[in-house]
Parts: C-alpha cells; sequence; structure tokens
C-alpha cells in the first residue's frame, strides 16, 4: 500500500508539473520566437554583404572581371583564347586570375541559400566555371608545346635528354623529353627528387615525352549539382507568406480608402473655414498613422518570410536521403563515399614536336597544325601477349601535397574520360611511404589520376564541446578516433584553432586563418578534414538516428545559448529514443581554460520539452526521472534560465546576431547530436 501511495503521488506531482508546463508554454514559445529573430536578421545582413560584394567590384576598377556577370566573363574568355604563343610562366601568371574567377563563383553558388538561386543563373555559373577551366588547361597544353619545341636547346649536357621543372602556388610542371633515345635510359627521376616514372624499353627508343603535371586543385571531378528539394520545399513556405502578404497588402489599402472616404465626408458637412482646417490636420494625421501601420506590418511580414525559408533550409540540412547511389559502373568511385585530396597529377605521354633548329642566325620551326599530340600507350591495335610484354605497366611515384592529411594511406583512382568519373582498375602495387610523402603504382594507360579517402573516416566521432571563450566567441571541440580538432567562432567568422593527429600536435596551413563559415567548411574538406555529413553519411556510417526537427531545434537554441553555456556529449544520448537529445550543459563565464571535472547538468530536450535529468554522467543506468525540485520548460532557454545567473542571462540577451548564426551554422553541419 505504501508503495501504491508512493507511486501515486509521483503522478500527481508529475500531473501538476505538466500542467504548468502547458500553462506557460504559450508564453515561453512566444519569448524564444523574439529570441530566435536573430537567425533572419543574420540572414538579411548575409545577403546585404552580397549584394554590397558585387558594389566593392564595381568601385574597385582593378580591370578583372565581375564574374556574375555573363557578359564580363565572355568577355574575358573571348579575349584570353586570342592570346596565343603564351609561355608556361605567362599562362600561370594569368592562372591565378581564373582560380580567383572560379573560387568566387563556386563561393557564390555555396553561399546564396537555394532559395535565392534561380535554375538560369546557376546553369550561367556552373556554364563559366566549366569554360574557364576547359580554357585554362587548354592554355596549359599549349605552353607545354612551346616548351618541348626548345627540348634540344634546354638539353641537359650529362644525360643528353630535357628536364624541366616549374613550380607555383597552385601547379608543380615535370616534363622530361627524350632526344637521346638510350634504351639503357629507363628510370626518369626529376630533380634529383624520387618523384618520377619507371618506363619501358618501347619508350625509352621512342620520340616521346613525358608530362607529369600536378594542379593543387581538382578541375576534373564533375560539379555537384545544386539541391532543387530544398528549392521546391522553401519556394512553397515562400508562396505562402508571400500570398498573405497580398492579403494583407490589400486589406490595409482598401482600409486607407474607407479612412478616406470617412474623412471627406466629415471635411464636407461642417461649413465654417477654421472647423475645416482642423479637420485637414486630423485627415494628414490619421492618413500618416494608416501609412506608418502598413509599413511596419510588411516590415513583419519580411521577417516572418525570411525565418519560414532559414527555418526549412536547416531543417532540409538534417534531413537523410533515402536511396543509396546504385548507378555506378565496375570499379567506379562513390564520390559519396570518397573525397578527392590533394588536387589532379595529369599524367600524359606525348609525341616530341619538330625541334626549332639553327638555320643563317633564324631559329626555324616546324609548327604542327593539331597541336600537341598524346602517344597512344599501348597501342588500340595490339595483341594481348604483345602487351603484356612490350607495353608493361609504368610505374609512377609522386609525391603528397604537403597540406592534406591522410589518416590511411591514400587510395590511387584513374579519370575515365569516357564514363566521365574516378575508378580504381588499372592501378597496381600501389605503395605508400608517410614520412616521405611519396607513394608509388604501377599505371597501365596514362592520363588524370588523382588520391582519395574515405569522406568518413573520421565518423562517427567520440566526443565533442562547446564552450564560450570570450563575449560572441566560442571553440568547438570534435574528437574523432584519428583526430581531436578544435574550431573557434566568432561572430561570422571561424578558424581552425588546432588539431592532434593520434595525440600528437599536427600543424596546418589553415591554423590561425579567419574565413567566412562556407569557406571553411571548404577549406577543412579539401584539407582532408572533413567533419561535415552529407544527406548520404548514413549509409557509409553507424549513426545515432535523431529526428531532424528534434535536433534542429536543440542546435538553434544551443546556438543562443552558447556565450554563457557551454555544451557536451553525453553517452546517454545513445540510449534515450529518436524524438529526445540528451547533453551535458554548465554556465560558463570563465575565459580560462576548464577545470579537469567540472559539475555538469543532464539535460533532454524532444523539441518541444525541455528537463533536467536526476541520473549523471556516471550513473549505472538510463533514467528519464527529473532532477528533485526542477521542472518542465518549453525551451531549452526557459530550462537554464532556471539556474543561471543574472549576468549569464544578461551575456545571452547580448549576444551578435550573426555569431549566434555561425554557431547554429557549425553544429547543423557537424550534426553532434548524431554523429556521436
Amino acid at each position: 500500500m505504501e508503495k501504491l501511495e508512493i507511486k501515486r503521488i509521483e503522478r500527481e506531482k508529475w500531473r501538476q508539473l505538466e500542467a504548468k508546463d502547458l500553462e506557460r508554454r504559450n508564453e515561453e514559445l512566444e519569448e524564444l520566437y523574439l529570441l530566435e529573430r536573430c537567425f533572419p536578421e543574420a540572414e538579411k545582413l548575409k545577403r546585404e554583404t552580397r549584394l554590397l560584394s558585387q558594389w566593392k567590384h564595381y568601385i574597385q576598377c582593378d580591370g578583372s572581371p565581375d564574374p556574375s556577370v555573363s557578359q564580363e566573363i565572355n568577355t574575358f574568355i573571348s579575349l584570353w583564347k586570342e592570346e596565343t604563343n603564351e609561355t608556361f610562366e605567362e599562362v600561370i601568371g594569368k592562372s591565378k586570375l581564373v582560380l580567383n574567377l572560379i573560387d568566387k563563383l563556386k563561393l557564390i553558388l555555396l553561399e546564396t541559400p537555394p532559395y535565392d538561386l534561380q535554375d538560369k543563373i546557376v546553369t550561367q555559373y556552373q556554364g563559366s566555371i566549366l569554360e574557364l577551366q576547359e580554357l585554362l588547361h587548354c592554355k596549359f597544353n599549349t605552353a607545354t608545346e612551346i616548351l618541348l619545341r626548345q627540348a634540344s636547346t634546354l638539353a641537359d649536357l650529362d644525360s643528353g635528354n630535357m628536364e624541366k621543372v616549374i613550380q607555383d602556388e597552385n601547379i608543380t610542371l615535370y616534363v622530361w623529353a627524350n632526344l637521346k633515345k638510350n634504351p639503357r635510359y629507363r628510370s626518369v627521376r626529376f630533380s634529383e627528387t624520387q618523384i618520377g616514372f619507371e618506363i619501358p624499353r618501347i619508350l625509352a627508343t621512342s620520340d616521346i615525352a613525358l608530362r607529369l603535371l600536378h594542379t593543387h586543385y581538382d578541375h576534373v571531378t564533375p560539379l555537384r549539382p545544386v539541391p532543387t528539394s530544398l528549392q521546391e520545399h522553401t519556394s512553397t513556405i515562400t508562396n505562402l507568406v508571400r500570398d498573405e502578404e497580398k492579403n494583407l497588402e490589400a486589406a490595409i489599402s482598401k482600409e486607407m480608402q474607407e479612412e478616406c472616404k470617412q474623412e471627406e465626408n466629415e471635411s464636407n458637412s461642417v461649413h465654417e473655414e477654421e472647423i475645416k482646417v482642423e479637420d485637414q490636420g486630423e485627415t494628414e494625421v490619421k492618413m500618416s498613422s494608416v501609412q506608418e501601420e502598413p509599413e511596419v506590418t510588411k516590415c513583419e511580414l519580411e521577417m516572418k518570410l525570411i525565418s519560414e525559408t532559414v527555418l526549412a533550409a536547416q531543417l532540409l540540412l538534417l534531413e537523410n536521403a533515402h536511396e543509396k547511389p546504385s548507378d555506378l559502373d565496375d570499379n567506379e568511385v562513390d564520390l559519396c563515399q570518397f573525397t578527392t585530396l590533394g588536387g589532379v597529377y595529369h599524367l600524359d605521354i606525348l609525341e616530341l614536336p619538330p625541334q626549332c633548329k639553327p638555320m643563317k642566325g633564324w631559329m626555324v620551326v616546324e609548327i604542327l597544325k593539331e597541336g600537341l599530340q598524346k602517344y597512344i600507350y599501348p597501342p588500340e591495335t595490339t595483341e594481348d601477349f604483345e602487351t603484356e610484354y612490350s607495353f608493361p605497366p609504368i610505374e609512377v611515384t609522386l609525391e603528397v601535397h604537403e597540406n592534406v592529411i591522410f589518416f590511411e594511406d591514400p587510395m590511387v583512382a584513374r579519370w575515365d574520360a569516357e564514363g566521365k568519373h574516378w575508378k580504381t582498375d588499372g592501378i597496381s602495387n600501389v605503395s605508400y611511404k608517410s614520412e616521405e610523402r611519396l607513394i608509388t603504382f604501377n599505371l597501365e594507360t596514362f592520363g588524370p589520376v588523382t588520391l582519395i579517402q574515405d569522406s568518413h573516416i573520421n565518423m562517427p566521432y567520440q566526443s565533442w564541446e562547446l564552450r564560450p571563450l570570450d563575449v560572441n566567441k566560442v571553440l568547438l571541440s570534435v574528437t574523432t578516433i584519428f583526430a581531436e580538432i578544435q574550431i573557434q567562432i566568432k561572430e561570422n567568422l571561424c578558424m581552425l584553432a588546432s588539431i592532434k593527429v593520434n595525440n600528437k600536435k599536427h600543424s596546418s596551413i589553415l591554423e590561425g586563418r579567419w574565413m567566412t563559415p562556407v569557406s571553411f567548411i571548404t577549406a577543412l574538406k579539401e584539407a582532408g578534414l572533413n567533419i561535415f555529413p552529407t544527406r548520404h553519411s548514413h549509409f557509409y556510417v553507424i549513426i545515432n538516428y535523431k529526428v531532424p526537427l528534434t535536433e534542429m531545434k536543440a542546435y538553434r537554441q544551443m546556438a543562443l545559448l552558447s556565450s554563457a553555456f557551454a555544451f557536451g556529449w553525453s553517452r546517454w544520448n545513445m540510449l534515450c529514443d529518436s524524438k529526445k537529445v540528451v547533453f551535458k550543459v554548465r554556465e560558463h563565464l570563465r575565459k580560462e581554460e576548464p577545470i579537469e571535472d567540472p559539475n555538469w547538468a543532464l539535460l533532454m530536450f524532444s523539441g518541444d520539452r525541455a528537463q533536467r535529468l536526476k541520473i549523471d554522467e556516471y550513473s549505472d543506468t538510463f533514467s528519464e526521472a527529473l532532477k528533485e525540485e526542477t521542472e518542465f520548460h518549453s525551451t531549452l532557454y526557459h530550462m537554464v534560465k532556471d539556474f543561471a545567473s543574472e549576468e549569464a542571462m544578461e551575456k545571452i540577451r547580448s549576444s551578435n546576431d550573426q555569431f549566434i548564426d555561425s554557431v547554429g551554422h557549425m553544429l547543423l553541419l557537424t550534426r553532434v547530436l548524431s554523429y556521436s
């Protein structure tokens, strides 16, 4: 009987808490809505910044084209096509501008929300990117031909062959011309390095040149399509809000007309001149107040429109794809699972063009109409046994880019020009020396080659923590099986603070460089530090699935509180159901490093209800029991308010809109609650 009485009391207490929560629910949600206005406000600032960047380019007047203006970029491309006989050094100089234009276009496509992008604009920008990429590679080919025409004049005195190495921040060129055709000269190494080739006898005795053009960027992998589902989803919301705006404008217009008529009737009924003047004055005041009212309402509707579209965009960032990419050829690289790193190595066997010859004080050269020609290896019309013995695979040794991290031995992929994808066949005997950063393999046919790594090698995460550092500044730490990555976020900028690989400090070119969130995420991925799941990632990683709406609400409210509260990974998040998330939280107002074992509170959040749990991180079993003397709340904000200091709440209320938006964006893209 005693146990039953205890249970009855507990149930009654629970009902009272639920009733109290329900009673103040609307009030709490209204306050949260006002606080979350920071997200649409930040989006407005982003739009203004994008418009301002176009104006800045216009007034800069540096002679470079605006890549977003089709006429300017088309003129630039046409004029550069007309320039001929450019040396490799001249092309490298021009390539800096071209790569900058390509990066600008890619950044516009990444930074502009899909609901603000029209299909024709996406097509225009991607078309310009492809044209610039193709023209740049074409220019490198022409410059290579010009260089090879002078091979005989640049020949090495010892070997009699020509060797040339040209290095730049974006490309490295290695060229070797076989002038002597010595059958015993089979090992080609560049500038006393181990980079080079082991060539068969057939090539050692042929009029050929070997080119290794390492572009530190990837212009071979097809551009990723801009998601259309997001455009459709957000455009539906946009249309609904715009219809509401039109209806309201019509109602306001009708109200204004009625006011005008009423004022006219009143002024006609009064005959004295003084009264007439007074009525006119009253009419002006009323008219101005009616005009001000629709302006305020219109502003509210605009904020509602932006808020709804931002919400839809954030929610879709967390939704998983329903189908795994399945239409892959044999040995084709799945680019949803793997990432190309360190750029592309363009490996070519070229036919040696006619050489310059001195004649009566002049240098005469025969210029072939068809331009630079590739040497087909192995020939297309050989018998199988001939191919195996006379045209064996060629051994290639490449240097891995110094700014890229491979957590496991890199895999090698070759470009299939016919199928327009990367493949792993035709490559054998791969070996990697991690300390020298050299990779050696045998290649059956030459062409573009790249190194690939599993995109999800650092997923799922082992733990994570978000803690304040200063006013509008936080540190996000993500620990994986291989690395610990620390990211600082302030206002609308992000920076790689530090990285440890296998518990050892690792220096990166990205450390200390503040970038916008989109640029920062792109840079981290290109460096091999991918902690940003995509909508297909759940097919390749075992995840702790959470309902997207719950996850989104948690990230948004954690971002709101991040100025004064630290959040962290909890092992109980794995054991609660998919509609709820569990994480650690504590007030953090000090700038110094956190103590080793801080006093964390455990919160559980379902999107509609937040509660403080009775258990701690070291409890034996999971329980949803409520901590004594605590209550339910509809938001995380009101939950932490119960045990927060006034100083902490003041810091939260004074947080910068862009800062909150940046923290929320980073949490949405790392998805620490479902990928830990």
